[in-house]
């Protein structure tokens, strides 16, 4: 799973590992499908361990970014195998519900364990996801934006029902990432990557407790 080069001098490709975190529902497996697939699934099922996508992001006419992303079940039951996806890591995602003022505080808790045990260069996102139901809304926007910049990170309000800032959420991360140092990082992750990989076989990816849309 090292970064890689192309051929050409004049063309970069590099790849990176990401992780989603967050509680159960808040939208974690449909935010990357609206990005890997640019679908949306109102009765999506509640992930079990973790799934694995991949997506491209062309950054320019010579950029390229692949991302290995690692989408983690946000059940209590399934959070000490959280370490198993994060580490290693180069970016992560952290998502909360707009709605629910309490999946800002698992958030910033996820923020905590990623800032104490993640790659202490890890890129970290806050997304707080179903913007579309914003008449429904718990969490102010200043509220979690400041505390966003205060912790140092991204913040993006989406939805991955309308697919708003699903694209600039991800293109933003991959803009943030370390393009030139990308394949000697990469090279001393597989071990972390390898273990993940075969816990998710493991177990099946899905079950159906509930929607995380």
């Amino acid at each position: 799973m090292a970064g890689a080069r192309d051929s050409s001098s004049a063309t970069r490709f590099a790849q990176f590992k990401l992780v989603l975190l967050g509680e159960s529902a808040v939208g974690k497996s449909s935010l990357v499908l609206r990005f890997v697939k640019d679908q949306f699934d109102d009765y999506r099922e509640s992930t079990i361990g973790a799934a694995f996508l991949t997506q491209t992001i062309a950054l320019d006419e010579t950029t390229t970014v692949k991302f290995e992303i690692w989408d983690t079940a946000g059940q209590e039951r399934y959070k000490s195998l959280a370490p198993m996806y994060y580490r290693n890591a180069n970016c992560a995602v952290v998502v909360y519900d707009i709605t629910q003022a309490a999946s800002l505080d698992k958030a910033k808790s996820w923020v905590k364990e990623l800032q104490r045990q993640a790659n202490e260069n890890i890129i970290i996102a806050l997304a707080g996801n179903k913007l579309d139901l914003s008449d429904k809304r718990q969490v102010e926007t200043s509220v979690a934006e400041n505390y966003a910049k205060e912790a140092g990170l991204l913040f993006f309000e989406t939805s991955a029902k309308s697919g708003e800032n699903v694209t600039e959420l991800f293109t933003e991360i991959a803009k943030r990432l370390p393009l030139e140092s990308s394949t000697s990082r990469q090279r001393a992750a597989p071990k972390g990557v390898d273990l993940s990989r075969s816990s998710n076989r493991r177990a099946p990816s899905q079950t159906s407790n509930g929607c995380t849309c």
